[in-house]
């Protein structure tokens, strides 16, 4: 049934009612947008959790402060290997700094610059002709003072490669990048806050953690949502704003629009 739009009063009421439906029909694909919106990995937007010194190595050796050939940092899947290789490479491009990713698995060996650092993800998954390509690109890395940094899921001593080119991923410096765990998650969350610019209670991140994906990639997209929608509509992140963001269809439109993880 319409409404009576006869009183002054009535049409008021249904003018708000409509503008409000309206806002909220808005919000969810501003909020679907931010939420899927490719953020350039940096080691700033890092949750270093206990890999603070990790975290410190790959800036030194962005910056080229690093003497070793090779870095090989190794960690479970979805510890953030691959993350830090493109921050790596995104610090030292801002240095002026030649650097690359090297597709080693798809491509011949490519020229090394002097200087210049590369990175290849997944070493210990390479085939047979991969890991000769590496095993020549990395001597020739060395005789040009270029670096490489690599990772893997595995340590240099247990990754499935051929003797000679464990040797050589082996010798330089190699880090172990452990997962955030439980314990971790609710101080890293509140660190990113605070560089990002906004204050995250300890009552809204027990709620975060209780109530939504508990997976890092996913926590960091809802605080990047979170700091959107507090600046937009003018208010702090509380229970009730994360309650508004964490709608049931909103998270699934989420779902349904972020690309598929590696």
């Amino acid at each position: 049934m319409l409404p009576d739009l006869s009183s002054p009063d009535q049409a008021f009421t249904a003018r708000a009612v409509g503008a409000r439906s309206r806002a909220r029909s808005l919000v969810p694909q501003q909020l679907i947008l931010e939420w899927t919106r490719e953020i350039p990995p940096a080691f700033d937007n890092f949750l270093a959790g206990s890999n603070g010194e990790v975290l410190a190595h790959l800036r030194s050796l962005a910056a080229g402060g690093l003497r070793d050939t090779s870095v090989l940092i190794w960690g479970a899947p979805g510890s953030g290997k691959s993350h830090l290789l493109a921050a790596a490479l995104a610090a030292a491009r801002a240095r002026n700094r030649c650097a690359a990713a090297a597709h080693i698995e798809q491509e011949q060996t490519p020229t090394v610059v002097p200087g210049a650092l590369y990175a290849i993800d997944d070493v210990d998954t390479l085939s047979d002709g991969g890991q000769g390509r590496l095993f020549t690109f990395y001597n020739a890395c060395r005789d040009a003072g270029a670096q490489l940094l690599l990772s893997a899921r595995v340590p240099a001593a247990q990754a499935p490669l051929r003797d000679d080119l464990r040797t050589r991923v082996g010798s330089g410096l190699v880090l172990e990048l452990r997962p955030l765990g439980d314990a971790d998650k609710p101080a890293a969350l509140a660190a990113y806050a605070r560089e990002q610019g906004f204050h995250l209670a300890p009552e809204v991140v027990d709620f975060l953690l209780t109530r939504g994906r508990r997976d890092m990639g996913a926590l960091l997209s809802t605080l990047r949502a979170l700091d959107r929608y507090s600046l937009s509509t003018k208010r702090p992140v509380t229970i009730p704003l994360v309650k508004e963001l964490l709608q049931p269809d909103l998270l699934q439109a989420a779902d349904d629009a972020a690309p598929n993880p590696r």
